[in-house]
């Protein structure tokens, strides 16, 4: 084997990847019953590949279907050969890069939100800091006594993890995330 193909833990070794590994989107459409979310999570530690991000509930009642969104981190080449075998699997009804579809219509990313619930223990002027910041990124106080808050913030990934990183100093106890939800801009579904 050529010094400067090493395998990598991924099965996509065998050609040299040029190509800048990019976050990407993806929603995919599924029925909902057990053994599914293993099977496409799956796909992806089988080849070597990180989640960053993952969501998961059932969206279309009647039909028993759920929306899978993953964001992971990859080329596009490999990201379009995961995205063909996820078809592939027999309860998946689509697959949709929605960041591939957000640059085909001119958008940078698709619509991306998470939710976040953050504690923070405190007392006197941190306390303070802590509700005028949280009032600054508009993070709702859902819980509240003389010695601790729980925030709840809502926005895109970039602002969670600002007001998370500027809660620490202030006496950030824990954090629970949703994960990313994400569709599209226009009229057009998935």
């Amino acid at each position: 084997m050529n010094a400067q193909l090493q395998p990598t833990g991924s099965a996509y070794f065998i050609t040299k990847e040029t190509e800048a590994a990019q976050t990407h989107t993806l929603a995919v459409l599924v029925d909902n019953e057990p053994g599914v979310l293993a099977r496409v999570i799956g796909l992806f530690s089988g080849r070597g590949y990180n989640i960053d991000s993952l969501t998961v509930s059932e969206t279309e009642h009647e039909r028993h279907l759920s929306r899978i969104t993953i964001v992971t981190r990859g080329t596009g080449h490999v990201l379009e050969q995961i995205k063909h075998q996820l078809e592939r699997i027999v309860p998946v009804h689509r697959v949709v890069d929605l960041s591939v579809v957000a640059d085909e219509r001119g958008h940078d990313r698709p619509m991306e939100r998470e939710l976040a619930l953050v504690k923070v223990r405190g007392q006197g002027d941190d306390r303070v800091e802590a509700l005028r910041l949280a009032d600054a990124f508009r993070a709702q106080v859902i819980d509240a006594n003389t010695e601790h808050f729980i925030f709840e913030i809502t926005g895109r990934v970039s602002k969670i993890e600002q007001f998370i990183a500027i809660m620490k100093p202030l006496g950030l106890v824990e954090v629970c995330r949703t994960g990313v939800a994400a569709m599209n801009r226009g009229p057009e579904g998935m």
